[in-house]
């Protein structure tokens, strides 16, 4: 990838552009493909080098248009990776010095990147390495500890007066506008890729600041309709991500009732993209809460929703919803049906359609989510294969879904009388487990410690129960 565009290019025609202008350089570098499949290819790229953007057409858009003159140190390593030879003005961008402070910007509101920032290890964010074009709309805004009030007084709707003390809703706040939204669909971002990374226990509480922000501000109202859709789509995204952090960690009730925000929302905006997601994830819910056959009803209503959207891979997801709900069922005729459209679907390959929050759906999950039906259904023989097709694949960047899907593994391997390697695979979560935080997963854990402490007398098995009976749950 990184040697099949001429770096020429870009260099020659850098010098021509300006940074208050289109960004010529970057797009010849873009060459015939689309923004959609130029940003999947910026995806790949991170990977290959250990990095994590959530990179999608509008953002490609954004830097073409020139509203982006300087990328964050996360993008400029992806792009350096992709394009050797080439420094930021070869590639159109101006340099990062004379973009670093407000006096660079010359007063002009740049919308807010859409990478994540160095992280520490506790989750907490450095927003310090954030180059000043990112906006300082997110510098105290979002996954901080403050009120709502507070964000609010640092996205600009409010002064930061004495007045500001009052409940946000007695304020008169002024319309909301573009880096307000772009703030709130970035903090969609970053909580993703947080989880990707760290799992949903010491995110859930800090999260629900900005989604409270979020809905404060479609309260506040925008000036634009297309603004206005978009803080709609952002905000709903927000609930739903704020609902799995709540769902991953445990709160069902809570997550419940995140979902049902989102749904309303977008029943609310006409927004069939979210209402499917919204679907999707209550799916997901009702069969993690024992509740089949509103799992299936949910991914059936899903599915209805997102047959417009052109998303081959998004249909194959709520089939594999919907398989989940007919194993919890027990009807096995039904869930092979289901599995294999969720296959015939996704074997169609990515679209350019495909919705953005669907980057996690790859090939290992496609394996993990039918090993769970297969479990459901007591075929642990079946469900251990497809678990361990899961970990063998599973990008291991994203480390919380690979803990998870050796977790199934170990649980899959225990009940189908395998005990031994069962323990090896009990050792592989445990590895992760300094940097994933899950209670989802530890009760999987838990389920297996159960299941194999009749066989404590194997010294293989005895060294699992001991190390993870030191773990803190």
């Amino acid at each position: 990838m990184a040697t099949s565009t001429d770096p020429s290019a870009g260099r020659n025609s850098a010098r021509s552009t300006t940074a208050k202008g289109p960004n010529t350089a970057f797009r010849e570098l873009r060459g015939r493909r689309s923004p959609g499949e130029f940003a999947a290819a910026v995806r790949r790229a991170a990977r290959e080098i250990g990095e994590q953007v959530a990179c999608d057409a509008r953002y490609i858009g954004r830097v073409e248009a020139g509203e982006i003159r300087c990328p964050n140190y996360a993008y400029e390593r992806v792009f350096r990776h992709m394009f050797p030879g080439l420094s930021l003005t070869d590639m159109g961008f101006s340099a990062r010095e004379t973009v670093r402070g407000r006096g660079a910007r010359g007063g002009c509101a740049a919308p807010v990147a859409h990478a994540t920032p160095p992280e520490h290890d506790d989750g907490t964010i450095d927003i310090d390495d954030r180059n000043d074009e990112e906006s300082d709309v997110l510098r105290r805004a979002f996954m901080t500890g403050g009120s709502a009030t507070v964000a609010a007084v640092s996205l600009g709707l409010i002064p930061e007066t004495p007045v500001a003390a009052a409940p946000l809703d007695s304020v008169r706040v002024r319309r909301v506008g573009e880096a307000e939204v772009n703030a709130v669909e970035d903090a969609v971002r970053r909580i993703r890729l947080l989880d990707d990374r760290h799992g949903a226990d010491g995110l859930y509480r800090r999260a629900a600041q900005p989604l409270r922000t979020a809905y404060a501000l479609l309260d506040a109202g925008t000036a634009r309709q297309c603004t206005a859709d978009r803080l709609q789509a952002g905000a709903g995204e927000l609930a739903i991500s704020v609902g799995w952090l709540a769902h991953d960690s445990g709160r069902y009730e809570e997550a419940r009732s995140h979902y049902a925000e989102a749904l309303a929302t977008a029943r609310l905006a006409g927004d069939p993209a979210l209402e499917a997601h919204a679907f999707c994830n209550m799916s997901f819910l009702a069969r993690d809460a024992g509740r089949p056959r509103e799992a299936l009803r949910a991914a059936q209503a899903g599915s209805r929703a997102a047959r417009q959207l052109g998303s081959p891979r998004l249909l194959a997801l709520l089939a594999l919803r919907e398989a989940g709900g007919w194993a919890g069922l027990g009807d096995r005729g039904a869930c092979e049906q289901s599995l294999n459209r969720a296959h015939a679907l996704f074997a169609r390959g990515a679209a350019e359609r495909d919705p953005e929050w669907m980057t996690f759906f790859v090939e290992a999950e496609l394996e993990m989510l039918e090993a769970q039906c297969w479990s459901a259904l007591g075929d642990w023989s079946r469900a251990a294969a497809h678990a361990h097709r899961a970990a063998c694949v599973q990008d291991p960047h994203f480390t919380r879904n690979l803990a998870l899907y050796r977790a199934e593994l170990a649980d899959d391997l225990a009940r189908a009388g395998a005990p031994t390697e069962s323990a090896a695979a009990g050792h592989q979560v445990l590895d992760l487990l300094t940097e994933v935080q899950s209670t989802r997963i530890q009760a999987m854990l838990a389920d297996t410690a159960r299941i194999l402490a009749p066989h404590g007398t194997c010294p293989e098995v005895a060294a699992f129960l001991e190390r993870r009976a030191t773990v803190t749950v």
